[in-house]
C-alpha cells in the first residue's frame, strides 16, 4: 500500500520541477521502478489474502469441492507459468550482473562461492559490467531485475501453498 504513496510522491515532484525548476531525469523510471515493486510484491499478498478478482458468474454456485478441483488446476497452471517467469527473471538478473553465457544458475554459483571464499572482492571479479537503462538517467538495472526474482519467487511459493490448500479442500479436509 505505501508503494503507491512513494510513486505518487516521485510523480509530484515531476509535476513540480517540470513546472518551476529544471526538470528532473530520474523521475519518470523512478516511477516506473516503484510500480513494478508495487505490482510485483503486491501480488503473492493478494494471493495471500484472497484479493484476486473472480468471475463469480459460475463459480459462486458451486460446491467447495469443485471450487477447490478448479482453483486446483489454474494454480497448478499459475506454477508453471511462475517457474518460467523465474528462470527468465534468474537470467534477467544475472545478465544485469555482466553475466552473458547459456547458464544462468552456474553463474550465481560461482558468485556465491566466490562471496564465501573470498569476500565481496572475488565476488565482485565474478561480475562483470553492471548493465544500465539507456535513458538519460542511466541506472542500474539490477536492483529492480533482484526485485523481480524476489517478488516471483514469494509469488512461486504462495501458488504451492495454494495448491496444497485446495488439494486438502478436494480430500475433504477443513482449512
Amino acid at each position: 500500500m505505501y508503494g503507491l504513496f512513494v510513486m505518487m510522491a516521485i510523480l509530484l515532484w515531476s509535476s513540480i520541477s517540470k513546472t518551476f525548476f529544471t526538470p528532473s531525469l530520474w523521475t519518470l523510471e523512478l516511477a516506473q521502478f516503484a510500480m513494478v515493486t508495487y505490482y510485483v510484491l503486491g501480488g503473492p499478498y493478494s494471493l495471500q489474502a484472497g484479493a484476486h478478482v473472480r468471475m463469480d458468474l459460475f463459480y459462486a454456485n458451486w460446491s467447495l469441492r469443485k471450487k477447490a478441483s478448479i482453483d486446483a488446476l489454474t494454480v497448478f497452471l499459475l506454477i508453471f507459468y511462475l517457474g518460467v517467469l523465474l528462470y527468465g527473471s534468474l537470467a534477467s538478473t544475472a545478465f544485469s550482473l555482466g553475466y552473458f553465457d547459456d547458464h544462468p544458475l552456474l553463474f550465481y554459483r560461482d558468485l556465491i562461492v566466490a562471496f564465501v571464499t573470498g569476500g565481496p572482492d572475488a565476488a565482485g571479479e565474478v561480475m562483470g559490467h553492471l548493465e544500465r537503462s539507456r535513458t538519460a538517467f542511466r541506472a542500474y538495472m539490477w536492483p529492480i531485475k533482484v526485485i523481480m526474482t524476489f517478488g516471483f519467487f514469494l509469488m512461486l511459493l504462495q501458488a504451492i501453498s495454494e495448491l496444497i490448500k485446495d488439494i486438502a479442500r478436494i480430500s475433504g479436509e477443513e482449512i
